[in-house]
């Protein structure tokens, strides 16, 4: 789900690993010109090798591989994909790979199969219980005492809320005290989680969908 995590996710297995992170944008590698692109990503890829051991994350990779209804964009995309999976068979550096999408219905199945990747991780919206750790870390980020906030009502008032979502909340909320002249309280961060409607309700049918299509299919983050 949109802002759950997935690219935490990729930084946090870098430093897990004390590892350098490579973060390659899919769609900054398209080029008007005819086999400049797949030239962008061997490069791109020649460039990891030679910093290996490292972790190569490609960022929002259904915008680079998906296949469009235009004929040049499609086919660029199909070029794209040969080269990416030809290296994934082929390569001998110690290039560890993690992609991350939304939309997983538009990747390829010759990319998904076990080989090519070991594993599919689904990032759900978080728990009541890591909606308040969501909510300490950003407060003290920002220089205040989290115990000075009703953390376990603004986990439950947040239900269905990102870990993006609950970001922007804490921000506007410290915004709207400010402009009142006023310390930033729990009712603050309640009336703004009350103004907001998260993603998994404004696109609830996507977000179920999603769902459902993760059962079974992926390991659940």
């Amino acid at each position: 789900v949109q802002g759950s995590g997935k690219s935490l996710a990729a930084k946090a297995v870098a430093g897990s690993w004390n590892t350098p992170l490579l973060r390659l944008d899919m769609a900054a590698l398209y080029n008007k010109y005819i086999g400049e692109t797949e030239k962008n990503l061997r490069r791109c890829l020649r460039q990891a090798e030679q910093m290996a051991p490292c972790i190569l994350w490609l960022d929002e990779v259904e915008k680079g591989i998906a296949s469009t209804s235009d004929d040049e964009s499609s086919g660029t995309s199909r070029r794209i994909l040969g080269t990416l999976l030809t290296w994934l068979a082929e390569r001998k550096s110690a290039v560890f790979l993690v992609l991350t999408a939304n939309d997983i219905h538009r990747l390829p199945a010759e990319l998904l199969r076990k080989g090519r990747l070991d594993e599919i991780f689904f990032v759900d919206l978080p728990s009541a219980s890591v909606r308040e750790h969501i909510f300490r870390l950003h407060l003290q980020r920002r220089n205040y005492n989290a115990g000075h906030f009703d953390l376990k009502l603004l986990a439950a008032r947040s239900k269905d809320f990102s870990g993006a979502e609950i970001e922007q909340a804490v921000v506007a909320a410290i915004h709207i005290a400010r402009a009142r002249g006023l310390p930033v309280t729990t009712e603050h961060l309640l009336e703004e989680l009350g103004c907001t409607r998260p993603l998994a309700v404004t696109m609830a049918e996507q977000v179920d969908a999603l769902r459902q299509w993760a059962q079974g299919r992926t390991a659940i983050a």
